[in-house]
């Protein structure tokens, strides 16, 4: 989906997607808010440290900065995703949507959700003076329709043994962690972790490790700009630098020396 609504309004992007099948998304975050609206098909989302079956009618509400992905089986399906700076949205609406755990789903609301969806699409498509105006005001229309008519009970599972997981690497990410060492702590195999960690949570997991490692330099070198890029690499589990360079560059575009001088930009990479 290409628009040139980025050269009037570039907090907004929109993309729709038919037929998609068969792909893992590459694992990102987004410095933005995105709106993920699976509108025929399934798929299985991870978001932060919980995951879900996604079915036709479900949205997906990703803060900024949380770390997702997605996998898609060998059906074809239509989902449609919108990521917006979270300043063009009022502060009451930012607080009910984080009230909403990632997940909403209401049956009784998809043909109103897809009537929204279309006339933000129409809008995007449109890219005029006033595309801007329109596209906040609508989007923030189909979050208030969806904290209003969200249903207040829980559809997400998650296996134990990935939360726990997720949990350990996430409060031990500075440290040398090893797939065997947690296997012998949740007193599984190697094997069983291994798969049940990538069927859950659709990366790997020393993928995840990374990522995790990724995400907490990210936020160092925003937060903490006197740091050198070495110091910053160690204190997030990397022993070589030239590595963490590597694969910074690799999952953000820039590299970490961009981010602390602060030239890194929201990047919208479809899941």
């Amino acid at each position: 989906m290409t628009s040139n609504i980025a050269k009037n309004f570039e907090s907004f992007y929109f993309h729709h997607t038919k037929n998609k099948t068969c792909s893992n998304s590459t694992e990102h975050n987004h410095l933005g808010i995105e709106i993920y609206y699976m509108r025929e098909g399934k798929c299985h989302y991870f978001i932060n440290d919980k995951s879900y079956d996604i079915i036709s009618g479900d949205i997906i509400l990703v803060p900024k900065g949380a770390l997702h992905g997605t996998s898609y089986g060998s059906k074809p399906c239509t989902r449609l995703l919108i990521n917006f700076d979270d300043s063009i949205i009022s502060k009451e609406v930012l607080e009910g949507i984080r009230n909403i755990e990632y997940l909403y789903r209401n049956p009784q609301t998809i043909s109103n959700i897809d009537r929204i969806f279309d006339a933000i699409e129409s809008e995007y498509l449109r890219a005029d003076s006033l595309s801007g105006a329109a596209l906040t005001s609508i989007t923030e229309a189909l979050l208030i329709f969806i904290i209003r008519n969200q249903q207040h009970k829980s559809v997400h599972e998650n296996n134990t043994i990935v939360q726990s997981a997720v949990k350990y690497i996430q409060d031990n990410y500075m440290s040398t962690i090893r797939l065997a060492e947690v296997a012998k702590m949740l007193s599984v195999s190697e094997e069983h972790l291994s798969r049940t960690f990538k069927k859950e949570i659709t990366f790997g997991f020393s993928e995840y490790v990374t990522l995790i490692r990724l995400q907490k330099a990210e936020h160092m070198l925003k937060n903490e700009p006197s740091r050198a890029i070495t110091e910053v690499a160690y204190a997030c589990g990397f022993n070589d630098s030239n590595y963490f360079s590597y694969k910074f560059k690799k999952a953000y575009g820039v590299t970490p020396t961009e981010v602390r001088d602060g030239a890194l930009n929201s990047k919208h990479i479809p899941d």
